[in-house]
């Protein structure tokens, strides 16, 4: 079943490619398909299918007036109301794929503006792994309400995927813990993958997203805002992030939040963690463990 629903979500990535491309795209094994991540476009080059193992060359090499026809089709032929992300350098496009363009930059008083004669571009083929914290969160209550969880991995082990679907249980609630206020500020719009104002991938009947905006602007918002009772984040990256997240626990709000750390203890290691271990902001870790049997959740307390 799962299997058939990667199949599907490559196929549905696949229709932002340019008809040349997406031809080859769909052309390729179906064991192929179900395992792939992203497509990757580079102008003269061989586009390339992400795998597990690395990228797969296919038999096409990219042509620049292709990378336009991309955009175009990523942004439904308007790209004036893509204007605002595609200056970041990524497209959301309807289904919850994500579209990441380089090019050059048009700068215009030391900011950029816009992006031109793109020189490359990658098509993530996001993928909702529904139900898997599941089993997780619930022992994140451990005094029947929710404690402030940090969820730690090393780049690439999972983080995102799985705040999506914690971000998704606790705002329908858990067994024994109705739903909860979940204000989740989507700061490179990964998590919730807006669209036109619209969610494009599930994360529960009570969220707020704040889409595309830094986490240090977004938490003071939704406190004036959305009366949350949990902030959620991803990847928490630089003392400002700090700064607010300490904020809103000082407000009562519970924070859910990411960083990359293999474990508690290279936490402990980084000058910028510890400090908000010393603060309590925190009071569970999750940490993402690969298995041969798949990825697997810890909790632990999180020390003093």
């Amino acid at each position: 079943m799962e299997r058939d629903v990667n199949i599907l979500r490559y196929q549905d990535a696949a229709a932002v490619l340019p008809v040349r491309l997406r031809k080859l795209a769909l052309a390729l094994p179906e064991e192929q398909q179900a395992e792939a991540e992203e497509f990757r476009l580079r102008a003269g080059r061989p586009m390339t299918v992400l795998q597990p193992g690395g990228e797969v060359p296919l038999d096409a090499f990219v042509e620049p007036e292709e990378l336009e026809t991309l955009c175009d089709l990523a942004t439904e032929f308007s790209r004036y109301a893509a204007a605002e992300t595609l200056r970041e350098g990524y497209l959301s496009v309807r289904g919850g794929f994500r579209v990441g363009l380089c090019g050059t930059a048009v700068m215009k008083d030391g900011a950029n503006t816009n992006l031109k004669n793109f020189s490359s571009a990658v098509v993530r083929i996001a993928r909702e792994k529904r139900g898997i914290a599941d089993e997780l969160a619930p022992k994140l209550f451990p005094d029947g309400e929710f404690a402030s969880t940090l969820i730690l991995s090393p780049p690439g082990g999972g983080k995102t995927t799985l705040l999506r679907d914690l971000v998704r249980r606790l705002s329908e609630g858990v067994e024994g813990c109705g739903p909860r206020r979940v204000s989740l500020i989507d700061e490179r719009g990964e998590v919730a993958v807006m669209y036109r104002g619209e969610p494009q991938m599930d994360v529960g009947p009570h969220t707020d997203v704040l889409d595309a905006c830094p986490k240090a602007l977004g938490i003071p918002i939704v406190l004036r805002a959305m009366n949350p009772q949990i902030i959620a984040v991803d990847e928490i990256t630089v003392r400002e992030d700090l700064k607010a997240a300490a904020m809103a626990a000082g407000c009562g709000v519970r924070l859910l939040a990411t960083i990359h750390a293999a474990d508690v203890e290279e936490l402990t290691q980084k000058p910028l963690y510890r400090q908000l271990l010393e603060d309590r902001v925190f009071r569970l870790a999750v940490r993402i463990v690969r298995t041969e049997a798949g990825r697997a959740y810890e909790v632990e307390e999180l020390p003093c």
